[in-house]
């Protein structure tokens, strides 16, 4: 049986970081959506092209962008016994389309990561990601050691665009607004449960582990 996590909260939860642990822990991957469309941004495909105008703006890139480009990712050998998904699905229409593409031997479970709107603001603003590799740095919690350079490939530490106070806020927004009924869906199905995102890591995912 396949283990399906659906990773959920506000952005700034850290559903990217969380993931990432569970992902390492469970050895399945952790499929981002945000990083799958930046890649495609990066390569200027034609998803690509079309998802930078939405993820700019701080706006939510239409459920078909996003649904091809998921649907391609969990068709790959890795995902055979199970994977994470961080930012996937984002509304109740996406969740009916994944129920659609997946098959029945899963086990899936949806965590919803929740956190107060200020410290998901003072968290976003003051992380940094490696333009070149693409880790995550934060300049209270975990800067680098030479400010402004990647600790690991000595890559240039920028702000991404939809990191910026006005932007968070924006994000906070659409989130409540197009994603709150996706809670409903997952808690009619009877699979959702809440897990604190604004505490120490290994205590959420120690409490995620312990769902299963």
């Amino acid at each position: 049986m396949r283990k399906i996590l659906i990773l959920l909260g506000p952005p700034g939860a850290g559903k990217g970081t969380v993931g990432k642990k569970l992902s390492e822990n469970w050895n399945i991957p952790l499929i981002s959506s945000g990083d799958i469309l930046r890649e495609n941004v990066k390569k200027e495909t034609h998803l690509g092209k079309k998802a930078k105008e939405y993820m700019e703006k701080g706006e939510l890139v239409p459920d078909s962008i996003v649904t091809e480009v998921i649907k391609e990712r969990i068709k790959m050998d890795d995902c055979k016994n199970g994977f994470i998904l961080d930012g996937y699905p984002r509304n109740r229409k996406q969740a009916e389309i994944l129920d659609g593409i997946l098959e029945n031997d899963n086990k899936l479970l949806a965590v919803n990561l929740v956190a107060d709107d200020e410290f998901l603001v003072k968290r976003l603003a003051n992380r940094r990601v490696c333009e070149k590799c693409g880790a995550i740095y934060h300049l209270i919690n975990m800067p680098p050691k030479k400010p402004g350079i990647c600790d690991i490939c000595g890559g240039k530490l920028i702000q991404r665009e939809d990191d910026k106070e006005e932007i968070i806020r924006n994000r906070l927004k659409v989130y409540k607004k197009e994603t709150a009924p996706l809670l409903d869906y997952y808690k009619e199905k009877g699979v959702l449960k809440e897990v604190r995102g604004d505490q120490e890591l290994e205590k959420t995912v120690s409490q995620i582990e312990k769902l299963w």
